[in-house]
Parts: structure tokens; sequence; C-alpha cells
């Protein structure tokens, strides 16, 4: 343990970066000499709430300089980082980001914290941890509004399931039942003659990576020409495809779906690495990504909201609510694994970030369809670990534009919070999704496949309309004609008995049903 040269006294908790002491048991210590970096988020330089209540839209260099982070704030965190030692890696406005390079002895006195080796046998990693509070000193506490970085464990999974049979991957011919991409957009009643001309939609991805050679083989095989898929590296992550069996599937399925759906629309992806620092580091570079403009992100990545820091919630939120601003519409997986969100406490949980009051969160369905119509669609509830998520969460109120949606109190705690998803499509890995990962053709499913569904989707309308949709949530509340309700079915899993109904109108297992139409109020 450390003897800080600075007093306790001196120093003021960063507001929600408490962590409790990791489950694993500590291995060991760091090198004090290794240098890591971390991201300090600063608070705007004035509010943004009357900009969220009145549904205006800004661009990203009008942000910047209207709601980014101060000049003098700025300045006074470099002062900070340059008594300390530390090296600044970026410094962005428009992001409220101050990126920050230094040796760990230093991050340790500077922050008031100490920093071990852990060992997480579930995942099979060593990681950076930590317990307790951040500090910092009393004359920059007020600007601070998180720091990243000083705990690099995994922090979310993907959700995406492979369809098996005996343990070995399911191809598309032994499939009961699958669908291209194409094939669902069809059926849903997607809108016909635009393919997202001059759109752009990021993709957010925490590992995994993709072959040039499968994206042009996987469309020459639909009949369609392959989207311009281009990667950016945030914090160090890179396109890094490996074998069929890891994280490639979910950013093949992503970039599959999304790509079939809106073919002529540009895929960006954001590789990071799957830390708080480097989701939100993505996050918040795709938003403010002002070269390549995104209009759509989808997400399929996440975890239970109590296996996130406050500050965490705090801050993806935040970056969300400055996307709503901007234009930009972010759909996220709501979740694979029924009410439970695979923790095996008895209690349920909703998946974050789909719980963020800013997103469209994506649940899920089982779809059967003869002669491309319909025959049913249920809620996507095969087991306790192959059911969409859904539910109440715990840390986020209860949004105005679903005042009227009949959402329940948390089933833990009467708590009244935001309600999850918002809209659902085909996820069931038994009737999933055909795509091509590492040359194998597979069936995938997950909420995963929704999210870059949806995003599709809105890539279409975006470019129908002439406009960006953004911020759908109160439009698709106040007008939810465009969506097909799904009413049979349930998310409880066995474990807790707990869970929630199918049922008409809005309900947390599929949200309003299945979206593919937006009201024109839309943006």
């Amino acid at each position: 343990m450390h003897t800080f040269k600075s007093t306790p006294e001196e120093h003021k908790a960063v507001n929600g970066s408490y962590r409790k002491i990791p489950q694993f048991g500590r291995e060991g210590a760091l090198n004090p000499n290794d240098v890591i970096e971390f991201t300090i988020r600063l608070r705007r330089k004035s509010s943004i709430e009357s900009l969220i209540k009145a549904n205006q839209r800004i661009n990203r260099q009008e942000y910047a300089q209207r709601y980014g982070a101060s000049d003098k704030d700025i300045q006074k965190l470099e002062k900070f980082a340059h008594q300390h030692h530390f090296s600044i890696v970026l410094s962005h406005k428009g992001r409220r980001s101050l990126v920050l390079k230094g040796r760990i002895n230093d991050v340790e006195q500077a922050f008031h914290v100490n920093l071990g080796r852990y060992y997480d046998p579930a995942r099979g990693v060593f990681f950076m941890g930590r317990a307790g509070h951040i500090y910092v000193p009393e004359n920059i506490h007020s600007i601070i509004e998180g720091v990243f970085g000083l705990d690099d464990r995994p922090v979310a999974r993907p959700m995406f399931q492979v369809a098996k049979k005996d343990n070995d991957f399911l191809a598309p011919e032994a499939a009961s039942q699958s669908y291209t991409p194409d094939e669902i957009a069809n059926i849903y009643g997607f809108p016909s003659g635009v393919s997202g001309k001059k759109q752009c939609i990021g993709i957010i991805e925490l590992g995994g990576g993709y072959r040039v050679n499968d994206i042009n083989n996987y469309f020459q095989g639909l009949g369609i020409n392959a989207p311009d898929v281009k990667a950016v590296s945030v914090d160090g992550g890179s396109n890094n495809p490996s074998t069929a069996n890891s994280a490639d599937g979910e950013v093949m399925l992503d970039i599959e779906v999304a790509g079939a759906v809106a073919s002529e629309a540009q895929i960006v992806v954001y590789f990071t690495k799957n830390t708080s620092k480097g989701f939100l580091d993505a996050i918040t570079t795709a938003i403010h990504d002002d070269q390549h403009n995104p209009s759509v992100i989808s997400i399929s990545w996440g975890g239970p909201e109590d296996s996130w820091s406050k500050q965490s919630l705090n801050n993806f939120n935040e970056a969300f609510k400055t996307a709503s601003s901007l234009g930009v519409t972010i759909c996220t997986a709501a979740g694979d694994h029924g009410s439970s969100d695979n923790e095996n406490d008895g209690k349920v949980h909703a998946d974050f970030p789909s719980s963020s009051p800013y997103v469209l969160s994506c649940g899920g369905t089982k779809l059967e369809t003869s002669n491309g119509k319909i025959q049913s669609e249920t809620v996507w509830h095969e087991s306790n670990n192959s059911a969409t998520g859904g539910g109440v969460s715990e840390h986020f109120s209860l949004p105005d534009y679903q005042k009227n949606a009949d959402v329940p109190a948390s089933l833990n705690n009467n708590f009244k919070g935001r309600g999850l998803p918002d809209v659902a499509g085909n996820a069931d890995p038994s009737t999933g999704y055909q795509v091509l990962v590492d040359s194998r053709q597979l069936v995938i499913g997950g909420t995963s496949a929704v999210a870059p569904l949806m995003a599709g989707l809105i890539a279409r309308i975006n470019e129908q309309q002439g406009n960006d949709a953004g911020f759908i949530n109160p439009s698709l509340y106040a007008d939810h004609s465009g969506c097909r309700d799904i009413t049979k079915g349930n998310n409880i899993t066995t474990s807790t008995n707990l869970g929630y109904k199918a049922g008409r109108g809005w309900d947390a297992c599929t949200g309003w049903g299945v979206l593919s139409e937006l009201s024109k109020k839309a943006g």
C-alpha cells in the first residue's frame, strides 16, 4: 500500500467512481514504472437540457463550441497533468475527453488509488484492478465527471448466439429455418427503393475482426454489392480476425446484417478494447466523428447494470444524450439471457448500455414463416441462456416518453425506472441469420442481430426522408403505429422464476413490437 504525498483532506472522491474489490483474488503488485493511458471526462461548458427538451439539433462543430469542455477547464487539467508528469495523448472539446499517459506510480499518487493485478478465471484473463474511490484535488473536482482506465477488467459481452447441433456449428442448409438479412427486411416490410445511400452506420466492437474476402464473398452470394467497410482504431483496438468461434462472429454478424439491409451505406467499425475506457472512448469517437459522420450507431455488447460503476453508467448515458442532440440514433442489443441477464443472484437484471434512456433498445423474437409470409412471431425464449433480455432499469428513472407506456416497477425493489426494450426483431438462433464468418457459413441469432437490423432500417429511412431520424424514442412512444405488436411469450428465467410477459401494447420483452416503418414525425 502507498503512502500518498498529499493528504486525503486535500482530495475529494470522483462521483460514482467507487468500485468493489474484485471477487477474484489479487495476484500481486504492478510494476510502478509501467506506463498506462487513462481518460478524464470533463463537464460541459453549459447545460444541454434545454436543447434536449426542445428536441433541437446542432452539428458537431457547434456542439463542441457551445457544450463541449471549456478552454479554462482543459487548461486546469493540463496543469494537473503536468504536475504529475503525465503526457497528453489527446484533448477533445466535443468529446469532453482528455487522454493522458503516465507511470503507474504517478497515477496512484495523483488519484490516491492502489492498482493491483487480478485474475478472472471465468474469462481466463489477467487485468489491472482497483477498489474504492478515485480521488482528485478539490480545486479540479467540479470539473471532472469521470476517470477511466485505472481498471481494465472486461466489462461487456457480445450479444450473439450461434445455432448449434451436437455441439457443432449449424450450417444454413441444416437449419430448419433461417434467413438472410435482406429476406428479413422484405418480410418485415422495410421501405423499398432505398438502400442507405449517403448514410454512414457506425458499429462499436470490443474485439474480433473481419476479413475483406469474407465480406466480398458473402455479398456476392446474396447478389448485393458489398458495402464500403472501414476500420477505425480506438485506444489501440484493431481489426483482428481469428476463428469463427471468437468475437469475429459478432463483428461479421453486425457488418453483414447492417450491410445487407443498407448496402449503399458506408459502414465504419470502431475497434477498441473490452474495458470501460475503451468502450466509452469508442462511443465518443463515433458520435463526434466529423470525418465519417455516422447518422446511426449499432452496439451489440453489454452487461448487467450492477456490473458497471456509476461513473460508467452516467458518462455513457451523457454521451448518448449528446448523440440525441446531434441527430445520431443509437441502436443497442437488449441481452440474450432472459430477465436475469445471466446473473445468478435470484434477481432480474436490465442490460446496459441498452437501459440508457437515450438509446433504441432492441429485443428479440422467434420468427416463423412460409413462402415469405409470417406464420407466427413470439418472444424469443428457448431456455434460460437463450432468451431476449428486457426489464426495468434500477439506475435510470422512467423517462418522460415512457410515462404512458405502463412500464412496471422493478421486480427487485419497486423502483420506477426506464423500461426496455423499445422494439424487437428476429433473434432466436433457431430462426437466425445466415452469415459468413472466417470462411464458415453459420446461422447466428441473438439481440446482437437486431441492433444492426434496426440500424440498417434507420439508414434506409434517413435516405427516404432526406434527414436523419435521430433520437426516435419520443416519436415512437407518441405514435407506435409503425410497430407490429408481439403478444405471446415471456423472458422469465427458471433460476429466478421472475421476469416479464408479453401482452397488448408495450412490454418488457419486445417493447412495442417489430418496427418496420417510422412515423414521419421521427426526428
